[in-house]
This record gives C-alpha cells, sequence and structure tokens, in this order.
C-alpha cells in the first residue's frame, strides 16, 4: 500500500479504483497508506470504494483530506458510512463535486444530508438507489439547485417517490440523459408525461416493476424515443402491442439495449415487430440472422 501510494504521487493518477476491497481497507490501513497526509494524492480527481463496508465516516474523512482533487466518488454498500460522513464530504468538496454514488449505505438520511447537498450544485451524477429515505420532498428541496447541471439521476428502489417528484425533475434537469426509476410502483402515468415535456435529452431510462399503462409508455417513446439508447420495461404488466409499435416506429435508429423481460402482455406479434424494425431494418449488425424469416424453418436449422 506504501508503493501503491508512492506511485500514484509520483506518476500523478487521477482514477483509482477499489471496489470490494472492504476486508483489506479498514481504516487503520487506509491512514497508513492511502490517506497518511493531507494532500498525498494531489492529483486524484477518481475514487471508487464500493463495497468497502469496513470504511467510517473518519476514514472518508481522512481520503478526502489526502485528495483534495477528488470531483468523482463511489461509495456504494459502503455500510458503516453515516450521514455524517456524506456531510462532511459535501461540505469539503462543495461545487467541485461531479459525481455521488451512494447506493444502498442503508445508515445515510437523505434529509439530513441535503444542506450539504446543496453545496455541490454543479453535480452531474447522483446515484442514491435503496435508500428508503428518499423522498419527494428531498427531491423538491434538492433539485431546483442541482438541476441544472444534471446528467444522471439513480433513485431506482426509492419507493416513497411518486409523480410529484418526476415532475420536479422533468421541471428542472434539461441535460438528464439517464434516469433510473426501476421499482417505483407508486408512479402513475402522468410521471411519464412530466419527462417526455422536460427531459427531451433522456437516452437511457429504465422503468423496470413499475405500474405505467401500456399507452403511456407507448406516448413517451412516440415522443422521446428516436434519442434512446436503452430502455428497460422489465416486469411492467401492462406492455404490449402499442409500446411495440412505437418502439419499432421511433426507437429503430439508436436503441442499442432493450429489456422486455417478463412483459408477459407482449404477444407474439408485437415482438417480431419490435425484431425486425430494430434489428433487420433498423441501425444493429446487418449480419444479423433471424431463423424462420421468410424461409423454411428446418432448412434453416439444418444449416
Amino acid at each position: 500500500m506504501h508503493m501503491l501510494e508512492g506511485d500514484m504521487a509520483r506518476y500523478g493518477n487521477r482514477e483509482l479504483q477499489l471496489d470490494l476491497c472492504g476486508r483489506c481497507l479498514p481504516d487503520y490501513i487506509l491512514r497508513a497508506s492511502l490517506a497518511s497526509a493531507p494532500n498525498s494524492l494531489p492529483s486524484l480527481t477518481k475514487l471508487s470504494l464500493k463495497g468497502a463496508y469496513s470504511l467510517s465516516d473518519d476514514g472518508l474523512a481522512a481520503i478526502i483530506s489526502s485528495a483534495p482533487l477528488l470531483s468523482s466518488l463511489n461509495l456504494c454498500q459502503c455500510s458503516l458510512l453515516t450521514s455524517e460522513g456524506i456531510t462532511y464530504l459535501a461540505d469539503n468538496l462543495g461545487p467541485a463535486l461531479r459525481e455521488l454514488y451512494i447506493d444502498n449505505c442503508q445508515n445515510v438520511c437523505a434529509m439530513s444530508i441535503l444542506p450539504s447537498l446543496k453545496k455541490a450544485n454543479c453535480l452531474e451524477v447522483l446515484s442514491m438507489a435503496g435508500i428508503s429515505s428518499v423522498s419527494n420532498k428531498f427531491v423538491r428541496e434538492l433539485i431546483p439547485v442541482c438541476g441544472s447541471t444534471i446528467k444522471e439521476l439513480n433513485f431506482a428502489g426509492c419507493s416513497k417517490l411518486t409523480a410529484s417528484a418526476i415532475k420536479i425533475i422533468g421541471e428542472n434537469c434539461p441535460q438528464l440523459l439517464v434516469l433510473d426509476i426501476r421499482n417505483l410502483t407508486r408512479l402513475k402515468d402522468v410521471a411519464l408525461g412530466h419527462l417526455a415535456n422536460g427531459c427531451r435529452a433522456i437516452n437511457r431510462l429504465l422503468l423496470r416493476r413499475s405500474s405505467f399503462s401500456d399507452e403511456a409508455i407507448a406516448a413517451f417513446v412516440e415522443t422521446s424515443g428516436t434519442n434512446l439508447i436503452e430502455l428497460s420495461l422489465n416486469n411492467i404488466d401492462k406492455v404490449g402491442h402499442q409500446t411495440a409499435t412505437a418502439i419499432s416506429r421511433r426507437c429503430c435508429m439508436c436503441l442499442q439495449k432493450l429489456d422486455l423481460s417478463f412483459c408477459r402482455r407482449m404477444s407474439d406479434q408485437a415482438l417480431g415487430l419490435v425484431v425486425t424494425d430494430l434489428f433487420l431494418k433498423g441501425h444493429s449488425n446487418s449480419s444479423v440472422e433471424i431463423v424462420g424469416l421468410g424461409g423454411n424453418i428446418l432448412g434453416d436449422i439444418h444449416n
């Protein structure tokens, strides 16, 4: 570890990824290596410690002191971190902070970190998936402050959120490219209308296990589908022919990833429409072959 710190300082490394190193990164190891002294990592701007389950608030504070230019931090699944640690982070990095990932940090209270998080008013990525305290009030108070620069939001599994939170996002995040709102069962069709009206640049939208209707999803795709690179409709019970038709009409030139898993109302005919228009007539690999299309199925299989 001492060698790692010395090498990083010597060569000016800007990025460091130590995901799933929780067992070997307790605070005392951090203080003896990466965070041995203030400003010991002067060039480090991006750090990922996903799954560092031994990292405490004190350890995080030492890291921030050692790397004052940090602009991107992935702290997902760092189970010991509390609101105090994230508050210290936001207070010290402030406008320099561009990306913050704190998914499944269950000891973090969204409203407790809100005043400090508002200081990160140049934030581009905020990922808080699985934090149960994220509420409409939190979104309503944070997004108008930070929304103008936000490009990616992840509120998957934040089950308190309703369409009013999506309305705030639609009104304040004109540059939003990626939105993950999977497993938000309280969202209604009007939420998609708010996104279509305000977030016209979205190219990755993840909606798994929601209650949106076939008509609402189809209407969104008709309005915004030409930009979509990724669309996840996994386990949305009402997805059917209208959505398939809209996807085949509007997504044929850009869509690269489409998840229709467990969309049980999607008929064979509707799925076939998506396959032919996206994979054969669209932008996809020209060498893709569909067995049985316009020929003898048994002959194709035999060959």
